[in-house]
């Protein structure tokens, strides 16, 4: 979801072109950290900034779950302390009387020996999943969603979507990506996201404009 800086390219975050598809009147303020989870991103004060900074009526989108969930990580989270944070991001955003928006982690190109995707994040997207329907948040699924995309393409083509081999600062040269976008998975995942608001109804999508460009 993060900004990349131009060094970085071809990676790709898909909140980079999702901040285009709006009209004038809508400012897009990515405030999304590589490598964070939620306890880190509250931990390390990035958290208390969004919060201090909200108006009424700002949309605040909140996903995470990709560094939570892999004990192996310095960033892991508990699953109990995961849906903790997510409530207070909820609650403080509220607080501000703005309006969170959850969304699950999106899928990482895995598939079986059979070329069916894998679902990568169970556990951590259904927490989010609960915690949408126990606090009544609108839900982007956009781990299934984007599961659903990636099966379409399949084992093969999914590839198109993420960094080739080599291409990625945070891997070896060698190593296979099956993370990080490049710049057409990025809008893929985007435009799976911007349906979604579509889709819910929210007063956010009549802003939206030029998604077929």
């Amino acid at each position: 979801m993060c900004l990349y800086r131009p060094e970085q390219s071809p990676l790709a975050g898909w909140g980079m072109p999702f901040a285009n598809f709006f009209d004038s009147t809508i400012t897009v303020k990515n405030k999304a950290e590589g490598g964070e989870s939620t306890r880190t991103f509250i931990e390390e004060n990035l958290w208390k900034p969004v919060a201090d900074s909200l108006r009424p009526g700002d949309y605040v989108l909140i996903q995470f779950g990709h560094n939570d969930e892999v004990p192996s990580k310095e960033s892991y989270t508990t699953e109990k302390d995961y849906k903790a944070n997510l409530i207070r991001f909820i609650t403080e955003t509220r607080n501000k009387r703005a309006y969170p928006l959850l969304i699950t982690p999106v899928a990482r190109r895995t598939f079986d020996d059979l070329g069916i995707i894998k679902d990568a994040h169970k556990a951590y997207s259904a927490i989010v999943r609960n915690v949408a329907l126990e606090c009544k948040v609108p839900l982007i699924d956009l781990n299934k969603k984007s599961q659903h995309l990636l099966q379409e393409l399949g084992p093969e083509k999914s590839k198109f979507l993420f960094l080739a081999l080599g291409e990625n600062p945070y891997y070896p040269k060698g190593e296979e990506d099956i993370t990080h976008f490049n710049a057409l998975g990025a809008r893929k995942m985007a435009e799976l996201v911007l349906a979604e608001i579509k889709a819910l109804k929210l007063e956010l999508a009549n802003h939206i404009v030029n998604q077929q460009q």
